[in-house]
């Protein structure tokens, strides 16, 4: 399949010039300024206004493009808001941002092409990638190349736990979500009896793993382990394997678009345990996918609710004022990842990664969706976790655990 490449480009950009340089290696990175970075940091001619690149990259194709195109819009959102107010003001000069789109088909060999691609084309940094699958083989690209990554919907503990310098991202990670989840589904739920599918990628199989660990540790016994692809829509045969044990929950690793078949199915097969899932299902498009039948489906997400984001309710507002539709689930924490970058580049004084780098990884910066910083592993700290159930075609909170107040 071909990838698709977006590159889009805020009406206020009026000048286009490249920036950044493929090193070998993080340290090499920092011994040669990249040609237009060094413009932006050392001031270049008076009046200058420098554009620089920032990757993006996502699935834009294939049966989660929603979630793709969402993560786009936000960072869309982002560079807009900073060239339509005339650039950012870095090193002296003023700098305005193209965003560089990728396609990665939620795909890991397409995923460290794109990443490839991103570092010939010189951007200075990337927001990605959307799956832990993909992002986890293209940081070793970022990392070796020295240019900052920012996930903002990777939670795979695997992702930050590699020791790459450059690698970060902005909500809780599975081992945080899995171990909210497996409680609450003992300890709230009731589920003595628990059956685990999960789709085999890096985020599904990591986050049914520490929900398993969770469980078990509160009380619950997993009766059934089983597992599928990221692409399947027939749950027929493993759910009819599974209603034998007679679970009280069922738990899914993975995303919306298996979730509902499969919640749907789980129904017409008269299953009555309670089906629960991760970030990947926590989505409008569960709801219309799976129609009434989601209903009783119990996820959860990293963060606050989005409408009790500390700039939760402006965002939405914003964001649907633009794109004409309603945030899917990481636009937020997209929109934040490029304010983010782009404010260690205003404390570095410069574009260039390597020296905006260890600006990025002492960061404290309020965002929309919340306070941000991170540890030495480039995780966020104190990232909240929300468990939500579908009640009347809507998902509803039923609670919120760690992180800040929720906007009053």
């Amino acid at each position: 399949m071909t990838i698709a490449r977006y590159t889009l480009i805020a009406a206020a950009v009026l000048g286009l010039a490249a920036c950044g340089k493929q090193e070998p290696a993080q340290s090499d990175a920092a011994a040669s300024a990249p040609a237009a970075s060094a413009t932006a940091a050392a001031g270049g001619a008076s009046g200058d206004t420098v554009t620089v690149k920032i990757g993006h990259a996502a699935p834009l194709t294939g049966n989660i493009a929603h979630l793709g195109k969402d993560n786009e819009d936000g960072v869309k959102l982002a560079i807009d808001e900073i060239n339509a107010a005339g650039g950012a003001d870095i090193g002296g000069k003023k700098v305005k941002f193209e965003m560089d789109s990728e396609d990665d088909q939620a795909d890991p060999k397409t995923a460290t092409t794109v990443a490839q691609r991103f570092v010939d084309e010189k951007v200075v940094g990337v927001i990605g990638h959307l799956n832990s699958g993909t992002t986890i083989p293209a940081s070793k690209i970022y990392s070796d190349a020295g240019i900052p990554q920012i996930s903002p919907s990777a939670t795979a503990v695997a992702y930050t736990a590699q020791g790459f310098k450059t690698a970060f991202r902005v909500m809780a990670n599975d081992a945080q979500q899995g171990k909210v989840l497996g409680e609450y589904a003992v300890q709230k739920l009731g589920a003595k009896k628990i059956a685990i599918v999960d789709d085999r990628t890096a985020y599904g199989q990591g986050l049914a793993d520490e929900f398993e660990k969770a469980a078990k540790a509160a009380g619950g016994d997993v009766v059934k382990r089983e597992f599928t692809t990221n692409q399947e829509t027939d749950f027929n045969a493993i759910l009819t394997s599974i209603k034998g044990t007679k679970p009280d929950l069922i738990f899914y690793g993975g995303m919306d678009a298996q979730a509902a078949p499969l919640k749907k199915q789980a129904h017409k097969l008269g299953i009555t345990a309670k089906v629960m899932g991760g970030d990947g299902t926590q989505t409008p498009e569960l709801i219309k996918l799976a129609g009434d039948d989601s209903e009783g489906m119990v996820s959860s997400s990293p963060g606050q609710p989005k409408d009790q984001l500390p700039g939760g309710k402006e965002f939405l507002d914003k964001f649907k004022k633009t794109f004409g539709q309603e945030v899917q689930l990481y636009a937020p924490y997209c929109y934040d990842a490029v304010k983010v970058m782009v404010e260690a580049m205003k404390k570095a004084g410069s574009t260039e990664p390597a020296k905006y780098l260890p600006e990025l990884a002492k960061i404290d910066y309020q965002g929309v969706t919340g306070p941000i910083t991170f540890d030495e592993k480039g995780d966020i700290k104190n990232g909240a976790i929300t468990i939500y159930t579908v009640k009347g075609g809507k998902w509803e909170v039923l609670e919120i655990v760690g992180g800040a107040a929720p906007a009053k």
